[in-house]
């Protein structure tokens, strides 16, 4: 599937702003969704292409601050460019600190905003790559059997194929016949591969969720 296109989304309650932000992002060839308030932007579905959001610190309701943090408690990951007519140090270093891709202060310079943007767009753009390649990562972990998923486990964790067959219970030429389907199955050719693919799947983190409910 093609890629959508980018689209910028702009939160200020200011119709000027709002105006003049999407005049600075057509000059350059980039969608924009303008919104006066965060509620506002909460009624209207994600666009599915890349997107990075320009957001006032100042608004009507919850401030900028206090919706970016919200959005992080919701785990909305979309990079955020802040923008104020009324901005300080400490307010800057909260939003920076939260993950803001930049904080400037009105009167901006165009190309100031469009660099910070384009930076947001490909941070957005890198995580959702990372994003489709994890969800097929775990389609493959997944088409596992059980016994498949028990004996990579062990195999990541640095144990020979007989401690394996001693710890569950089964012949080590059995645990070779799995850990061969497995690697086919999890497209790899090297244990370290598969560690760095256990790491992205989290896998201890799962295995110790599973301890603590038998415990």
């Amino acid at each position: 599937m093609p890629e959508s296109d980018p689209t910028v989304l702009v939160i200020d309650d200011d119709p000027e702003v709002r105006s003049s932000v999407e005049r600075i992002l057509r000059s350059v060839g980039l969608d924009a969704m303008l919104f006066a308030s965060a509620p506002d932007f909460l009624k209207f579905e994600r666009p599915t292409g890349p997107t990075c959001l320009v957001l006032d610190v100042r608004l009507p309701g919850p401030s900028g601050l206090d919706f970016q943090r919200e959005l992080a408690e919701a785990d909305v990951q979309i990079p955020i460019i802040f923008i104020t007519g009324h901005g300080d140090v400490p307010m800057s270093v909260q939003a920076m600190k939260r993950g803001a891709i930049e904080f400037l202060t009105k009167p901006f310079r165009d190309q100031d905003l469009i660099d910070a943007i384009q930076l947001g767009l490909a941070r957005d753009r890198a995580g959702r790559e990372n994003e489709k390649a994890l969800y097929a990562l775990r389609g493959r972990f997944e088409a596992l059997t059980p016994r498949e998923r028990e004996v990579m486990i062990q195999v990541v964790q640095g144990r020979l194929n007989k401690q394996i067959a001693d710890h569950i219970g089964i012949s080590e030429s059995t645990v070779k016949v799995h850990r061969r389907n497995l690697m086919q199955k999890m497209s790899v050719r090297s244990v370290v591969e598969l560690g760095r693919m256990a790491d992205q799947l989290q896998l201890w983190s799962e295995k110790k969720k599973a301890v603590a409910q038998r415990c």
